[in-house]
């Protein structure tokens, strides 16, 4: 479904504090960016924010990045993290939000930013063959992701999609990254500590199962 334009997006989320304008501006520098200097996680696709939501304000000795590419749902972000850090009591600043092509994200991220861990949740599955190189987990990505992902760091996968899941194993395997942990129904798996994005609680009251991996270096 196509979001409708929302002209008060861009303005609100260029008054936060906590919206990075231009990326580019910080590559190599991330860690400097936050108050403190602690491990930096990064969300691909953040959505409305839920799922950084709960993580970031529970986590304060983790620096997280989150990335969308529309302006009207990353202020549906912007509002979700603050009202977690504010319910919490909590101070925000170990975020930062973007808007960013994830296609690109060797544009924003190098070697110097050292990312420990990368979510993945719930990306488009591209099924047509011609488009499958635009898929978040697709041999492509996932090298550029190892340009800044550290040599112990972790890809934490989620989604609904079999096609996709199936595939992006193979994925995996061509970027020489080892399957940690794989489930096909997490949620009556033995993981714990899993956080619940929206779209995982919409497939989930569908009957449809999430399948889960944390792919390392």
């Amino acid at each position: 479904m196509r979001m409708r334009r929302k002209p008060w997006a861009r303005p609100e989320l260029e008054a936060c504090d906590f919206f990075i304008v231009d990326p580019k501006e910080l590559k190599g520098k991330w860690n400097n960016s936050y108050k403190k200097e602690q491990p930096i996680y990064l969300e691909l696709g953040c959505g409305k924010g839920t799922f950084m939501a709960v993580h970031a304000s529970h986590n304060k000795n983790i620096n997280y990045i989150a990335i969308d590419i529309k302006d009207e749902v990353l202020v549906l972000a912007k509002r979700n993290i603050e009202k977690a850090f504010e319910e919490l009591g909590e101070s925000l600043d170990n975020v930062k939000l973007m808007a960013q092509e994830i296609l690109l994200i060797d544009e924003i991220l190098g070697e110097e930013d050292s990312i420990e861990r990368i979510y993945i949740n719930f990306c488009n599955p591209w099924p047509k063959e011609r488009h499958k190189k635009r898929r978040l987990t697709h041999t492509r990505q996932l090298e550029n992701y190892k340009k800044f992902l550290t040599s112990n760091g972790e890809i934490w996968f989620k989604t609904d999609d079999d096609e996709l899941f199936e595939e992006s194993l193979e994925y995996f395997k061509e970027s020489g990254l080892n399957i940690k942990y794989i489930t096909y129904d997490l949620h009556n798996s033995d993981f714990e500590g899993n956080v619940k994005t929206e779209h995982e609680e919409m497939f989930t009251a569908q009957g449809i199962k999430t399948k889960f991996l944390i792919a390392t270096r």
